[in-house]
């Protein structure tokens, strides 16, 4: 077999081990059956990251990368404050109904990382990063629309992906078309009266 630089190597093994584990689950991705995903030898695995635990944080820096892009490109330009609430939402929620078994990987790698203090660090730096999107996006619509925050953007954030991710929780484990919406239409009305705004009920957009 041909040598692959380790720049290459790492994405191909990274892409692999999300695609196993999305598959099989967290508890089935060994490093043997990574690198049996990608057809190399596992001392390929532990020469690239040291330990299963290496690859597990790489696998955890890449979704949380992904999702900040998501994110970032859902934001609407010019939208009002409730309208890139909504929309932000209609987007991610998107993502869950077309991508569940990436979100149900997060939810278990969140999980394990917990009881693995060798991937504390990993953990702590996607909710941060994540975190830290989210109040800015916040801000920056508040801004924009000239919307006074009754609360600070990052506790807005925080408020926002907590609940988000029960919804997920209930979306994989216990799906219900009609009242996951009216479920979403009550969560982006409580973001919205959160951070100073009507306490009506806002429309969320049909995904």
């Amino acid at each position: 077999m041909a040598h692959v630089p380790a720049a290459e190597r790492r994405p191909q093994l990274i892409k692999a081990a999300i695609d196993y584990m999305a598959r099989e689950g967290v508890a089935a991705g060994s490093t043997r059956a990574i690198a049996g995903e990608l057809g190399v030898a596992q001392a390929t695995v532990h020469y690239t990251f040291g330990t299963k635990e290496g690859l597990y944080r790489a696998v955890m820096e890449q979704l949380t990368q992904d999702l900040i892009a998501q994110v970032e490109g859902a934001a609407p330009a010019g939208a009002g404050f409730e309208e890139t609430v909504a929309t932000l939402t209609a987007a991610l929620w998107r993502t869950v109904r077309e991508q569940p078994a990436s979100h149900q990987l997060l939810m278990e790698l969140t999980m394990f990382a917990l009881r693995s203090p060798a991937l504390s660090q990993a953990l702590e730096s996607h909710n941060r990063g994540v975190t830290e999107v989210t109040a800015r996006l916040v801000a920056e619509a508040a801004e924009r629309t000239g919307q006074p925050l009754a609360q600070s953007a990052e506790t807005i954030a925080r408020f926002f992906l907590a609940g988000f991710d029960g919804l997920t929780m209930q979306r994989l484990s216990y799906p219900d078309e009609e009242a996951e919406h009216a479920c979403l239409q009550a969560f982006v009305s409580a973001v919205v009266a959160m951070a100073g705004g009507r306490l009506d009920l806002v429309s969320v957009p049909s995904s």
